[in-house]
């Protein structure tokens, strides 16, 4: 037998050790082969892979940014063209500065990173690449195990075979985070320096370069300003270095105090009541999540600069208001031709936290006063009665109300007309007239006409008596502003709506505008405008130069207070623009005695018509057609005074039950 040497067993030894670490290797080479093919993102999946987009409003001009939702991620893609070279230099420089030679992973820089996480004692280093955290912020999570770099990796490598350097690059400047919710160079040099990326600067770009390794610790709204700082020198260094921009520009960017360019952050907003009423819109329609990442483009109806001649006038009349008792106002202003919503102000400061500013009163349920009546008196047009037509205003008791108490109700100016033409009761707002108007018609009549004209509330009918005549059912703004709308446009009604135009990341577009109906009679219509828009008729009670006469013009208006004052409505129209205004508090708190709508709201709603009437041509209303007769007035007071002789038998019957209760009580 062979004597075996210690070089023998040191050869078995050495191949069998060598043939285990082939074994080991080859076994990892086919590992990493087959999660490289099955567990790893397909070509199909990163090609296809949108991040989320922040979604913009506009106003109508589809030029100015109202406001613009997003999640944790705000972030528009730009294209390669967009993204200036500045902005690619500073990044590479700082992130990966061999990018162009490597095939995804940087074995050099792993190596560093190794070394300096060794004489930490800590992982704080990883040496990716660009390529690497791409794939890491695409696909994976940002935990530092193992297991994560090593997929980081793979799919590093797929990314590299399959796209260009300035495809990656490209993903890469549009998907990292840079702090203060900006996703992409877009966001960042929106948030950052109020600017679009290919405006962005050197010193800029640098600055913005420096925030991705750490958004939150290099924030520069944060404690680490001076941390920030020697990383911009840095990177700067580093650009001089390679050579990789001119040196002038060099030394510009580092005498720029660039901390001094970086705007105050905050989440900018316009119109912040209409916008919020739109997003609450989309929301119900689409979901809270597809807004915050759709990238969608949100063209609205609101016309910006009338817009702002609204929150003025809402503001100045609200201070003055204050005197009143009112801390509080809104306004809202339409397209009565085609339903567009050009102005809402839904109170007179939307971050006013004492008045409860960012309540939107446009859209809250109140009390409307006389700004009612015209639909009641449109109800009574339609069914026959006409403004000629004569009713007795004189005290009434229109019998027991919903708690047993007899409905006495009293004019404005506690006076009695005697008898007149609709056309005088309702021009001139008085109570007892209007009331009779809807117990002729009756309450079910008035809903049904509310409703067509486009009120929204008043669904639980079993809820009104006669009260309503007189703004005793609460609506809201907007949809009084819209049925008087109908009555400008004799007629016919265009759905009030606020969304002119969604426009989809792939330039799909969505427009769903309800077509124009003739919901009453044109001759209806003319009826109410005719009346509204006579100043010589309300002027025994308002005077001849009432907030709502505007010399030179045609204008149809009503005015409305509630209960105890709580609130003042202004409603007025032409042709081409309808206003509603509302006065008064948040909590329906009474103002002080006296505050009635003319005072209070028509104020406002003038000085905003005063403003934006100029825009349109002065248009008259079209004349009604009177069938008024004798015989017909007769037989409409013959009606009159039946309601009249009902009213007094339910007084009386009230009185002697209220007799035979006492009898009773005292026996």
């Amino acid at each position: 037998m062979e004597k075996r040497t210690f070089g023998y067993y040191f050869k078995e030894i050495s191949l069998g050790v060598l043939g285990a670490f082939f074994m080991v290797f080859l076994g990892v080479i086919v590992a990493l082969l087959f999660i490289y093919k099955n567990h790893t993102p397909s070509v199909a999946e990163i090609s296809s892979y949108r991040p989320p987009q922040t979604s913009i409003i506009y106003d109508r001009s589809g030029k100015i940014v109202l406001y613009k939702i997003h999640g944790e991620e705000n972030r528009k893609i730009l294209s390669h063209d967009e993204i200036p070279d500045v902005v690619r230099v500073a990044t590479v420089a700082t992130e990966d500065k061999n990018f162009y030679s490597h095939f995804g992973v940087d074995f050099l820089s792993i190596l560093r990173a190794l070394m300096t996480n060794i004489e930490n004692g800590e992982i704080s280093q990883g040496g990716s690449t660009i390529t690497q955290q791409l794939a890491r912020n695409v696909f994976l999570s940002r935990e530092k195990t193992l297991q994560r770099k090593m997929m980081e990796t793979l799919i590093a490598f797929k990314i590299e075979k399959n796209f260009t350097k300035d495809e990656i690059l490209d993903r890469y400047l549009n998907q990292v985070p840079y702090g203060s919710n900006a996703y992409g160079i877009s966001a960042a040099a929106e948030v950052f320096f109020g600017k679009e990326a290919k405006d962005l600067t050197l010193s800029e770009a640098v600055f913005l370069a420096a925030l991705p390794k750490a958004p939150t610790r290099y924030s520069p709204y944060g404690d680490n300003v001076d941390k920030l700082t020697l990383r911009y020198r840095d990177i700067l260094d580093q650009i001089e270095g390679s050579k990789l921009e001119p040196q002038d520009e060099i030394e510009k960017a580092r005498k720029t105090n660039i901390l001094a360019s970086v705007q105050p952050f905050r989440e900018p907003i316009l119109a912040p009541h209409f916008v919020f009423n739109v997003i609450a819109q989309l929301e119900e329609k689409y979901g809270r999540d597809f807004l915050e990442k759709g990238g969608l483009k949100i063209v609205t109806t609101l016309d910006y600069g009338m817009q702002k001649i609204g929150e003025k006038v809402v503001a100045d009349g609200g201070v003055r208001n204050v005197a009143y008792g009112a801390n509080n106002a809104a306004l809202v202003a339409m397209d009565p031709k085609s339903g567009d919503v050009l102005t809402m102000v839904g109170s007179r400061d939307f971050f006013n936290t004492a008045i409860d500013g960012q309540v939107n009163v446009a859209v809250r349920l109140r009390q409307p006063g006389s700004s009612f009546k015209p639909i009641v008196y449109a109800t009574a047009f339609e069914k026959g009665y006409q403004p000629e037509t004569l009713i007795a205003d004189e005290p009434t008791n229109f019998g027991p109300d919903g708690g047993g108490i007899s409905y006495v109700p009293q004019n404005y100016d506690g006076k009695f007309h005697g008898i007149l033409p609709m056309r005088k009761t309702l021009a001139m707002s008085l109570n007892i007239p209007a009331i009779k108007t809807l117990a002729l018609v009756g309450i079910d009549s008035a809903i049904n006409m509310a409703h067509r004209l486009g009120i929204t509330t008043l669904n639980d009918r079993n809820r009104y008596g006669l009260s309503m005549a007189i703004g005793g059912a609460e609506v809201k703004l907007t949809d009084m502003t819209s049925a008087f709308s109908v009555f400008a446009t004799e007629g016919k009604k265009n759905q009030s709506h606020s969304i002119l135009e969604i426009i989809d990341n792939n330039g799909k577009s969505y427009f769903d505008k309800k077509q124009e109906e003739q919901v009453i009679d044109a001759d209806v219509a003319r009826k109410i405008n005719s009346i509204l828009s006579d100043n010589s008729a309300r002027s025994a009670i308002f005077g001849p130069n009432s907030p709502l006469y505007i010399p030179g013009r045609t204008v149809a208006a009503k005015t409305g207070t509630s209960q105890e004052f709580r609130d003042a409505w202004t409603v007025g129209f032409t042709p081409s623009i309808a206003v509603g205004v509302w006065a008064g508090n948040n909590d329906s708190r009474p103002m002080h005695a006296g505050s009635d709508g003319v005072f209070v709201a028509a104020p406002i709603w003038r000085a905003f018509m005063d403003a934006i009437l100029p825009r349109y041509p002065n248009e008259n209303f079209t004349p009604y057609i009177s069938t008024v007769h004798d015989e017909t007035m007769a037989l409409n007071q013959d009606q009159i005074d039946k309601l009249n002789q009902n009213q007094q038998n339910a007084q009386d019957d009230q009185y002697k039950s209220d007799k035979k209760k006492k009898k009773k009580h005292h026996h």
